[in-house]
């Protein structure tokens, strides 16, 4: 097929985040962190924002960017995956953005705004039961979206992702809609990339077998993948494991660019000034299965991130909630952000930040105002602003 030029292949990844964007109001909202701080920011209630311990935070919080993780013993947990946004912050950002992403969700089920409100209640009572206690294992009824994906996690191999993935399980990443050719210069820079004994290393490490499996590269491609990191410098590689006996094995490699976040940080937050270093060092503060396979390199002068894909690997899809599976994903889920939170606290801080988020409780919903008065303003402008891109979008295209 004919290889787009970087000018055409911006523009069509553009074209396609708006398409994605376009979908629904959830997929909105997850594309659209920048507004998301802008329009906190201008919120009645960001002056009453409390000022929570510096941590590292998700800095996009979202149902999409929790789900299972393996680590290097093939052990799984419902995690955060995505820490493109990661910063040294405050962790009440993490909390409005994922009461907003679960409340889109629910009024994308249909569900009535008592069901919204008792969401945001059970949010918060799972996210103060990780803080009381981060070694506390107990985040409630597991939710049958989170049941059925864990269920899947455990049982997909090798060949489940490359269906997945590449459509198939011959060692050749197929180039298409998703894949696209690399030109010279892009192709030897990974070459090269996969020559360093220490990417070797980083590959192998999900390969408990033998640890000095020779790694070579088999095929690449552009990835186009993702919504809000559209745009960004991304492949796919595929690479062999070959042992002393000449058998192979393949592995899938991601590679990501990253940027400077729009999350905001902490004044004088101590955090690397490399992009792909700070969400590195965010990935192991936050989702340690995740950060243990993961590692920071420069490519074409760019920054980026690379980790190989786990089978396990899988995100949280939400088609519909029920009233009963709302709640109790509410809970689940901000339990599993309370303990990324509160894994970085010592007793002292846990025990004032737990104090301020009792304090803030509003008369009319157990919750703090300031998280329920957030959610409901950025609630009404992100369906505003869902409607207007619809609106350009389909001016757009026709």
């Amino acid at each position: 097929m004919k290889m787009p030029t970087p000018e055409e292949r911006l523009a069509h990844l553009e074209a396609s985040r708006h398409l994605k964007m376009a979908r629904s109001a959830h997929a909105y909202v997850r594309g659209n962190t920048a507004q998301f701080y802008e329009w906190l920011e201008a919120s009645p209630a960001a002056r009453r924002l409390p000022d929570g311990p510096s941590v590292w935070i998700c800095g996009d919080c979202h149902l999409g960017n929790l789900g299972p993780i393996a680590n290097t013993q093939g052990q799984v947990e419902i995690q955060i995956r995505d820490l493109d946004q990661a910063v040294i912050g405050n962790p009440a950002h993490d909390l409005i953005r994922l009461g907003l992403s679960l409340a889109t969700a629910a009024r994308g089920s249909d569900l009535s705004g008592v069901t919204t409100a008792r969401m945001i209640e059970q949010m918060i009572e799972g996210y103060e039961t990780a803080i009381d206690d981060p070694t506390e294992d107990d985040a409630g009824p597991e939710p049958d979206a989170v049941r059925s994906v864990r269920r899947r996690a455990l049982g997909r191999r090798w060949r489940h992702l490359a269906r997945e993935r590449l459509e198939d399980t011959a060692p050749t990443i197929p180039l298409g809609r998703k894949f696209w050719a690399l030109d010279a210069r892009e192709r030897d820079a990974l070459v090269t990339l996969f020559d360093d004994p220490a990417v070797a290393r980083m590959v192998l490490s999900l390969d408990r077998r033998e640890a000095d499996r020779a790694v070579r590269l088999v095929d690449a491609a552009y990835w186009m993948k993702g919504c809000s990191s559209l745009g960004l410098m991304r492949f796919a590689v595929l690479v062999a494991l070959k042992n002393g006996k000449g058998r192979s094995d393949h592995a899938l490699v991601d590679l990501k660019e990253a940027v400077a976040p729009v999350a905001p940080a902490a004044r004088n937050a101590a955090m690397p000034a490399d992009p792909a270093e700070r969400v590195v060092a965010a990935a192991r503060a936050l989702s340690p299965h995740l950060g243990s396979r993961m590692m920071a390199v420069t490519l074409l002068d760019r920054s980026l991130f690379m980790r190989e894909l786990s089978p396990q690997d899988l995100k949280l899809e939400v088609g519909q909630f029920s009233e009963r599976q709302a709640a109790r994903a509410a809970r689940y889920l901000a339990f599993v952000v309370g303990k990324a939170h509160a894994r970085q606290m010592d007793a002292a801080t846990r025990h004032e930040w737990r104090a301020i988020l009792a304090a803030g409780r509003s008369a009319q919903i157990d919750a703090p105002s300031w998280l329920w008065d957030s959610v409901v303003s950025l609630a009404g402008s992100h369906e505003t602003g869902y409607l207007q891109h619809c609106r350009t979008h389909a001016t757009a295209r026709a």
